[in-house]
């Protein structure tokens, strides 16, 4: 039996979008376009819609497992950095492209930065496939950014990190918006980081608990 992922599309935006203070038009309207299912790996397709983050990458090599964000905190973060239609953006940990995809519908371009290589390969296929042509992706470390094209208007952290490493908030233009999940669990944080001049402030929005992005654990403290 086939599964009517259009249908399920529609009760996650008007299920756990929707229903989570998400009021951005252009948000809601780029999640009913893009396909989720296209972003997932096979094995994990029927759970497209799941109303938690979805594993897209099992823990191999000593690596931690990767997954597909939440769609309400995710959404939520979006509002939160405020894109514009002429904005350009950094997408980092972007998976296998879902959040990217949203991001195209959003913003004048999109560079998704992802470490892991049969992830940024996924996502290179799943975004040439339909049609993404505002969206580069790029391999590199998360936590050092992608200096090469910025400065940007607006970095997405997709994934929670311990502390988000001055090299970023280094790649934002002025009035520059940085968002990302701080703390782990349910001591996170969604946070909004703005740039002025050379400060940049930041305040936290709302509580979030969702899965890590490797490289951005804070050094353990040495203990006497």
């Amino acid at each position: 039996m086939s599964v009517d992922f259009a249908t399920q599309r529609l009760r996650m935006v008007d299920g756990q979008v929707r229903t989570t203070d998400v009021t951005s038009l252009e948000i809601i309207d780029a999640m009913l376009a893009v396909p989720r299912e296209d972003f997932v790996p096979a094995r994990k397709r029927a759970l497209s819609y799941v109303d938690e983050d979805l594993e897209i990458a099992p823990a191999l090599g000593g690596n931690r497992p990767r997954f597909l964000m939440e769609a309400s905190p995710f959404a939520k973060m979006l509002q939160m950095a405020d894109i514009r239609p002429g904005d350009f953006v950094l997408d980092v940990g972007a998976g296998t492209g879902y959040g990217a995809a949203i991001l195209s519908h959003l913003a004048s371009s999109v560079v998704a930065l992802e470490s892991d290589t049969t992830l940024a390969e996924h996502a290179t296929t799943a975004l040439q496939r339909l049609g993404y042509d505002n969206v580069a992706v790029v391999n590199g470390e998360l936590n050092k950014g992608y200096p090469t094209q910025g400065p940007y208007d607006v970095i997405v952290v997709e994934g929670s990190v311990d502390e988000v490493p001055q090299v970023m908030f280094d790649q934002l233009k002025e009035h520059g918006r940085l968002v990302a999940v701080v703390g782990r669990g349910n001591s996170g944080s969604a946070r909004l980081y703005v740039r002025e001049g050379k400060t940049v402030s930041g305040r936290p929005v709302f509580n979030a608990a969702v899965q890590p992005l490797p490289g951005f654990d804070k050094p353990a403290a040495f203990q006497f």
